[in-house]
């Protein structure tokens, strides 16, 4: 069974910085995109960043220059530092991941629970 757990959400004041990580276990072999999805109340899911295996990253307009996501592939583990923090990037803040099943050449994508991350103003 593969899980996707994730941490470091919390309240934050505008302005400040929270670190998510995403550490993935199971029976995998490889991983290769991850990426970090939000969504707020009344509103869509969106993709906030991905990061390929080799390490291509791609953000969302609203954060490029605030969010830097990154991973560790020796800890199977992806991590979202986010700074200057708004109170729009209030949202259940999920890591989302495609691994190849293990002893196998199957793919398939994996969600964690989500985080909640609460920016004041």
């Amino acid at each position: 069974q593969v899980q996707l757990v994730e941490s470091g959400g919390g309240l934050v004041q505008a302005g400040g910085s929270l670190r998510l990580s995403c550490a993935v276990s199971g029976s995998i072999s490889s991983i290769n995109v991850m990426n970090w999805y939000r969504q707020a109340p009344g509103k869509q899911r969106e993709l906030v960043a991905s990061i390929t295996s080799g390490g291509s990253t791609n953000y969302a307009d609203s954060v490029k220059g605030r969010f830097t996501i990154s991973r560790d592939n020796a800890k199977s583990t992806v991590y979202l530092q986010m700074n200057s923090l708004k109170s729009e990037d209030t949202a259940v803040y999920s890591c989302y991941a495609i691994a190849v099943v293990a002893g196998t050449l199957y793919k398939h994508a994996y969600w964690g629970q989500g985080t909640q991350v609460t920016v004041s103003s």
